[in-house]
């Protein structure tokens, strides 16, 4: 198999297709194109994966057995440790070209992040309580940029956009006795 790509069976989260006996034998493969993300959901590592030719909102958390594109995992490793161990040196990198000024690095440090960007919520991108508490992946109206907040937050600040979030993943089963009708 090819790296970055991401050998799928039956995807569960495939709607309205159905399998027939004409259906190809092979499963239907899907390329990651980035991780973006990672946590830990019942002792198991998941990654958020950008999927080449789909858009972000088809975005998914997948388990990392399931994946074949170890190149691309440890690209995100390697950026996540360089973030985590040197944010000071990324940012001087980053702006050799233009003079520091005291303004400048203190705008740098203390960038807003969450519901103090004062930015207008726009939907609820994933969920993670791998630090402890229940955190959203939000997404905001006119920026690129999302940011995890703590859902006991957006709960009260954006009430409507984590009901959204929540009936996006429902599943409805039917009773026996309402099928047999």
């Amino acid at each position: 198999m090819l790296p970055g790509v991401h050998s799928m069976g039956k995807k569960q989260n495939v709607k309205g297709k159905k399998e027939t006996p004409e259906a190809q034998e092979e499963p239907e493969e899907f390329v990651v194109e980035k991780v973006l993300d990672q946590r830990i959901v019942n002792g198991k590592v998941e990654f958020y994966l950008k999927w080449k030719g789909f858009t972000d909102a088809d975005n998914t958390w997948e388990p990392e057995e399931n994946l074949d594109c170890p190149e691309l995992i440890s690209a995100f490793l390697e950026a996540q440790k360089n973030v985590k161990e040197k944010p000071a040196a990324m940012k001087r990198k980053a702006s050799t070209d233009e003079p520091e000024t005291g303004a400048k690095k203190t705008d740098v440090a203390e960038k807003p992040r969450g519901f103090a960007r004062n930015l207008e919520p726009e939907r609820i991108i994933g969920a993670t309580d791998s630090s402890g508490e229940l955190m959203f992946l939000m997404k905001w109206k006119d920026s690129d940029e999302a940011d995890l907040v703590p859902a006991r937050e957006a709960n009260t600040r954006c009430p409507q956009v984590v009901i959204s979030f929540y009936e996006e993943r429902l599943t409805w089963h039917a009773c026996p006795e309402d099928e047999a009708q």
